[in-house]
């Protein structure tokens, strides 16, 4: 007998056996019945087209109503819910992902056509959040599109005046090549999350030193947090090996350092821990920015989901969602602590390389 996952037993067969005990009482009962005409005929002595007739038309009300019973429990266990159930994909096939089809019996008496309609429920819920997304994805990269067109049109217009000095043009210039950038980065982005997403990009799994990657990432934020006046600490091991594609995992380590330097305030602190085992590999990117509540650690890593919008212009809502797809794709995991106004914990845990040796000592 098959089970769930909460171990209630689904029937196997929609006739339960007392249907077919009653069944067989109930002819077993007719047959007695037929018996006692005929024993009351003979002795009555009644004439033989009569004894004839008299059990022919007794046995057809008995057929007639034993199939009129057996249709209507047809009826009632198959055909009424499967046209229930045609009727509800026929809308959903047109686009109608609001459907629901109620199960025919409570949970301790269900069986397999019950589990059948709640995993068709499940699906119509699973194609409407697929349809919703999709609308919202296509709604937040026009959005997104919008605004650096706009930025690029209006001062390719300002460029166009005549009486405009060199330093103008020259400011114009940048908001353009700005602009620019930040549509050519959203671009990039959309098709690379698009292309994990649908794993046109296979990981490259090798092993490699994962503290000298970090260290090349962060050199490579210098200018950007010298100019906030931001301290960086550091405890990184001399030497870490994971198993991975190094060039997916640098999509990781560019997006947290990028935002934990945006969201840091000027004078604040940004610090990254490396740690290892044998099993496992685990760096955290600290900031002591604004912080998170907790409707935004639960959907910091949507697509285009931005929860200080005060910060919108610098990114455009995709690092999060790219980071966590690598990190699936690499068999690692990222957690996030936070609380608004005490900055934010990225938590990133990779499998350590196998056979590997870990280095002791060593703090960067």
């Amino acid at each position: 007998m098959k089970k769930e996952k909460n171990f209630e037993p689904i029937k196997e067969s929609r006739f339960p056996i007392s249907l077919f005990a009653i069944y067989l009482v109930v002819l077993l009962w007719m047959s007695g019945i037929h018996t006692g005409l005929i024993v009351l005929m003979n002795r009555m002595a009644w004439n033989s087209l009569v004894q004839s007739i008299i059990p022919m038309v007794y046995w057809g009300v008995v057929a007639v109503a034993l199939t009129l019973f057996t249709r209507r429990k047809i009826r009632a266990a198959y055909e009424e819910p499967m046209h229930k159930l045609a009727q509800a994909t026929s809308r959903v096939a047109n686009g109608d992902f609001s459907v629901y089809v109620p199960a025919l019996h409570t949970q301790d008496k269900r069986d397999y056509l019950d589990v059948m309609i709640m995993d068709f429920n499940k699906m119509v819920e699973e194609l409407g959040s697929i349809e919703t997304l999709k609308t919202d994805f296509v709604s937040n990269v026009s959005h997104e599109m919008k605004t650096p067109i706009a930025i690029i049109k209006n001062y390719a217009e300002l460029l166009k005046a005549d009486h405009i000095t060199e330093e103008q043009r020259q400011e114009y210039a940048e908001s353009i090549e700005g602009a620019a950038m930040r549509l050519s980065d959203l671009i990039s982005n959309i098709l690379k999350l698009n292309k994990l997403e649908n794993q046109r990009i296979i990981p490259e799994a090798e092993a490699y030193d994962v503290c000298r990657q970090l260290c090349e990432c962060i050199l490579q934020f210098e200018d950007a947090w010298e100019e906030k006046e931001i301290d960086l600490e550091t405890e990184i091991e001399d030497t870490a090996m994971v198993e991975a594609d190094e060039s997916l995992l640098e999509l990781v380590w560019n997006n947290l350092m990028s935002n934990a330097v945006k969201f840091t305030e000027p004078g604040g602190t940004i610090t990254v821990k490396q740690t290892a085992d044998d099993n496992n590999v685990r760096i955290s990117v600290s900031d002591t920015g604004c912080g998170m509540d907790h409707d935004s650690i639960d959907r910091i890593f949507d697509k285009f989901y931005q929860g200080d919008t005060s910060h919108s212009k610098e990114g455009n809502g995709l690092g999060l969602a790219l980071v966590k797809r690598v990190l699936e794709l690499s068999d690692g995991d990222i957690q996030v602590y936070s609380e608004p106004g005490k900055g934010s914990t990225f938590l990133v845990t990779l499998p350590a390389a196998k056979g590997s040796d870990k280095v002791d000592g060593g703090i960067r």
